[in-house]
């Protein structure tokens, strides 16, 4: 998946923003997302190569272009510093709608991933999804993909409205949101500050290794439990 995300979805987003914000300008929800990027922009001022958003001018002057580009030119910077804002988020998840409802694109998985959530599923266990990515957004790649949609395989959906991944009380929150105590919640990551994050709050962790992600230490090699594929965790009987 952090391929397809990485070379699918972000390289789709940096080729089509500008297109979409031509095409969707006078709609409503695209202002929306504007608005937020622009006071995203203004808390992101005292940053270095931050990029602002203009409003537009009191005197009748079309200044559309200039104000689109600084979008576009917004995005792409926050987008080169992995920065996972709930305005830049929110845009990604509506660009990315238009293109999974086209048939543009759709989401692809490592072939281990349904079969084992199914296989959980039957074993009487709960899935969530916990991503940066907007809840819209993980919706859609569910709902949109080779496999079909399969949105009925999950219990709910959880992005960083509920806390930012790298901080423990995101995980109490969401552990508090599904009525379980953390320990008996096993999560999935592919990020080690994540996975700390969510030991600090008593939830157990397996890292899991792909192609495509970051390296990891000899030290956290040693000290994370790593999987290479769904298969390898632990699933209840289901007698």
């Amino acid at each position: 998946m952090i391929i397809f995300v990485q070379d699918t979805l972000f390289s789709y987003i940096r080729e089509n923003v500008k297109d979409y914000l031509h095409t969707h300008w006078g709609e409503e929800e695209c202002q929306q997302d504007v608005s937020l990027l622009r006071k995203q922009a203004e808390e992101d001022s005292h940053l270095e190569g931050a990029v602002p958003i203009p409003v537009r001018s009191e005197h009748g002057v079309d200044d559309t272009e200039q104000i689109i580009q600084a979008v576009v030119d917004n995005v792409y910077w926050q987008m080169s510093l992995d920065r996972k804002t709930p305005a830049l988020k929110q845009l990604q998840g509506h660009i990315w709608r238009a293109a999974f409802t086209a048939g543009t694109v759709k989401a692809e998985f490592f072939e281990d991933v349904v079969p084992a959530i199914r296989k959980w599923r039957q074993a009487g266990m709960k899935v969530y999804i916990y991503s940066s990515g907007s809840v819209e957004a993980q919706k859609l790649l569910f709902g949109y993909s080779t496999e079909g949609n399969i949105l009925e395989l999950f219990d709910g959906h959880f992005d960083t409205k509920i806390g930012h991944k790298i901080e423990s009380e995101s995980y109490r929150r969401i552990a508090t949101s599904i009525g379980c105590s953390p320990n008996n919640i096993l999560f999935l990551t592919d990020v080690t500050r994540e996975a700390n994050a969510a030991e600090e709050a008593d939830v157990h962790v397996a890292v899991v290794v792909r192609p495509g992600n970051a390296g990891l230490t000899d030290d956290e090699k040693s000290y994370f439990n790593l999987i290479t594929s769904f298969n390898e965790l632990f699933l209840p009987s289901s007698t």
